[in-house]
């Protein structure tokens, strides 16, 4: 199989689409088990929400809610595990309790210990590109050419990556859909989505359920953008886009299975 889907678990009370729902172990548990079932490759567990504008989560807030979850899924479910956090010592502690993946929404940047935290412990690292923090990331993103600085960034961090002993082998690149970003850079984003596979890195691509989604086909809510997620993963997957991370793990892999097929 050609694409990666990772599947969405956040044990969070604010997220945007799924806020609140699994806040109890079962619910947790149960939750991890359905999106493995429906063909779920990795999980991805989050602890702070990065919506635009939410407030941030203390350090020990968020270990209470992810750490358990983490050493739960480990022996539950039979695929690798993700950390969604920029701080290190969350990192840290995750990994030490099974996790194989970092996802870092700031792509190494506000937590200056993790390159090191992943280095040590052999890890695999999702660097994200953001303009500024969830907090004011939306109040008015402006690029002078949004391609060429996530690319330029992209290269950075990678070389970064490298002084810390992480291969290209163990990073992939995630450019942030929806943080620090408008329709219009969206856009641009997924027509180039090709000129970051020069860089010799995995993609991923977070698109499930986004405002932009909203914003070019207008809707209710999150609750209405199946259609446009998926769009989005075919989209993506066209342009050699491996790691998908979204909420409907069984109709984007329906999806993604049909486009291999016809490939």
């Amino acid at each position: 199989m050609s694409f990666q889907v990772v599947g969405i678990l956040n044990v969070t009370p604010d997220s945007f689409y799924d806020g609140g729902k699994f806040e109890s172990k079962k619910s947790v548990l149960d939750q991890a088990k359905k999106l493995v079932d429906e063909g779920a490759n990795m999980l991805d567990v989050g602890g702070e929400s990065t919506r635009p504008g939410a407030k941030p989560v203390s350090l020990e807030e968020e270990k209470q809610r992810v750490l358990p979850v983490i050493e739960q899924l480990v022996h539950a479910v039979d695929v690798p595990i993700s950390i969604d956090t920029y701080k290190a010592s969350i990192a840290k502690e995750a990994l030490q309790l099974g996790a194989s993946f970092v996802n870092d929404i700031s792509g190494l940047t506000l937590d200056p210990k993790m390159p090191q935290v992943i280095s040590d412990a052999k890890a695999k690292v999702v660097i994200g590109h953001i303009q500024g923090t969830p907090q004011n990331m939306q109040s008015h993103p402006t690029y002078q050419n949004i391609v060429q600085e996530i690319y330029d960034f992209f290269k950075s961090q990678i070389q970064l990556c490298q002084k810390y002993d992480i291969p290209k082998e163990r990073i992939i690149l995630d450019p942030g859909i929806g943080f620090g970003k408008t329709v219009e850079h969206t856009i641009e984003i997924f027509k180039n989505l090709k000129s970051f596979q020069s860089l010799g890195c995995a993609i991923m691509v977070g698109a499930s359920r986004k405002s932009f989604i909203g914003k070019v086909l207008p809707d209710k809510g999150p609750q209405d953008r199946l259609g446009g997620s998926i769009a989005a993963c075919v989209m993506s997957y066209l342009q050699g886009v491996t790691y998908f991370r979204v909420h409907d793990v069984w109709e984007t892999v329906q999806a993604l299975k049909l486009c291999e097929n016809i490939k």
